[in-house]
């Protein structure tokens, strides 16, 4: 399974920006997609996480603030990132965690993509 991402980058504190992420490969039905961020010297945490149902899961962080979305059809989610803060600042990456048919889960990331907000 492969995620390549793209969308971020450089934007003002108050700004907007969307993640996109295509995961390609065999995608089994059981997954949930997300996003999760890393900034310098801390530890990876969760930004938000999306089932194929469409239930979603937000860090208190970013709610109200950041969307989560995905296309069943496309293996593919989104985050749509509004009033951004400096310490939104991190490199985000994106997620998927798949149950095959073996029940074993398997969790794939992608590379990763910068966001930085500018104060």
């Amino acid at each position: 399974v492969q995620l390549v991402e793209s969308g971020g980058g450089l934007v003002q504190a108050g700004g907007s920006l969307r993640l996109d992420c295509a995961a390609s490969g065999t995608i089994y039905s059981r997954n949930t997609m997300g996003w999760y961020r890393q900034a310098p010297g801390k530890q990876r945490e969760l930004v938000a996480t999306v089932t194929r149902g469409g239930s979603t899961n937000y860090a208190d962080s970013v709610k109200g603030r950041f969307t989560i979305s995905r296309d069943n059809a496309k293996n593919t989610v989104s985050l749509q990132m509004n009033s951004l803060k400096p310490e939104d600042t991190a490199v985000y990456y994106c997620k998927t965690e798949m149950i095959n048919y073996l029940n074993i889960v398997l969790n794939y990331w992608g590379q990763g993509t910068q966001v930085t907000v500018s104060s």
